[in-house]
């Protein structure tokens, strides 16, 4: 027997998510070359008002210079993962996140380390695009894998920092990241509130 395909809306749905962790990914780097353009281009996309506004902020007041106060040395932020945590092998941490990366064939283009904020929501990004090619080419047991480590490395990692990244951007002059933040919180606080993978085509139809 055949393996089921995507509807176009559970298509549309699974790649909806990917954008929105994408948009998320993207206004917590540093701008760089074609960065407004890229932001604009998946606006549309991710179809989420409260991104949206980042989006049109972002393209306002970002620059290098305004994130590196924000988020360098003696910055009100922190952006990577082992500064969150009072961690006894941070290098342990690191390796263990290059060997996930590796095993999905996650190659970041960013030259942040790989618990910077970005890198990991970008890498969630990457997993729900996997798991719609999977299924697409007719292999939902990829998909189904692709879809639970997303899950699970968003409570797993991200939800470490999410919250207090939120509140260190809620109180700092740059909006765009004030709503970034926000952004970043609400898609951690989706995972913890959704139930535990039931099916492929389930989690495709989810739109948030």
């Amino acid at each position: 027997m055949s393996a089921p395909s995507l509807s176009e809306n559970e298509q549309k749905a699974l790649l909806r998510r990917a954008a929105r962790w994408r948009l998320v990914a993207l206004l917590l780097e540093c701008p760089r070359e074609g960065w407004g353009e890229q932001l604009a281009g998946l606006t549309s996309e991710a179809r989420d008002r409260q991104l949206a506004k980042a989006v049109r902020w972002a393209r306002r007041e970002a620059s290098v210079e305004l994130y590196h106060t924000t988020f360098g040395p003696g910055g009100p932020a922190r952006v990577r993962e082992v500064a969150c945590g009072d961690w006894v092998q941070p290098g342990l941490r690191i390796a263990r996140l290059l060997g996930l990366y590796e095993a999905f064939g996650y190659r970041p283009a960013l030259s942040e380390p790989p618990d910077h904020v970005a890198v990991e929501a970008g890498f969630v990004a990457y997993l729900h695009l996997k798991a719609c090619y999977a299924m697409t080419q007719g292999r939902p047991p990829e998909a189904e894998l692709a879809l639970q480590t997303a899950r699970n490395f968003a409570l797993e990692h991200l939800s470490r920092f999410a919250e207090s990244l939120a509140e260190q951007l809620s109180t700092g002059p740059v909006r765009y990241l004030r709503l970034a933040g926000e952004a970043l919180r609400r898609r951690v606080r989706l995972e913890h509130a959704a139930p535990a993978a039931r099916g492929t085509r389930r989690d495709c139809r989810e739109a948030r």
